[in-house]
């Protein structure tokens, strides 16, 4: 288990974060951890989670394991990209109230110019969600945003 905080290894800040710990992770895997609760900011009217947020928690498990190597290396968090998700499958239409969900995160491919696939599992009992996240983390994020905004004001 990881006892690193998560604002300290993510782009996010307060109830953006919607992992809560990190089990474990290596050069080309995380896994990660939440129990659905009520009061969450995604959550249904009965306190369930919609099974598409299961595409977030995804992501950030992703962000997650950027984080990690970034934190070993000595070096700052940096922004990262979703791009898109392929193939997303659940066999669930939320994720019930107390459900302990699990999110690996395997690594299957990542360029030096910061583009990266990931498969992405979610598991509990009776429910299983699958996909594949195409993410981007220029290596030079600040600098990347300020010529996006320089552009669009062209």
């Amino acid at each position: 288990m990881i006892d690193w905080p998560l604002a300290e290894l993510l782009p996010h800040a307060g109830d953006m974060i919607l992992i809560e710990q990190i089990l474990s992770f290596d050069d080309e895997q995380i896994h990660t951890r939440l129990e659905v609760r009520p009061e969450g900011l995604f959550s249904r009217p009965d306190g369930s989670l919609p099974a598409w947020v299961g595409i977030e928690l995804m992501a950030q498990s992703v962000a997650a394991y950027a984080g990690c190597h970034a934190r070993q290396r000595g070096d700052a968090v940096a922004l990262g990209f979703l791009l898109g998700t392929r193939k997303f499958e659940c066999n669930v239409e939320h994720f019930p109230v107390g459900t302990e969900l699990t999110i690996h995160g395997l690594r299957s491919l990542e360029d030096e110019n910061g583009m990266g696939v990931f498969e992405c599992h979610i598991n509990a009992p009776g429910i299983h969600a699958t996909a594949r996240l195409n993410v981007f983390r220029p290596p030079q994020a600040a600098q990347y945003l300020d010529e996006s905004k320089e552009s669009s004001h062209d």
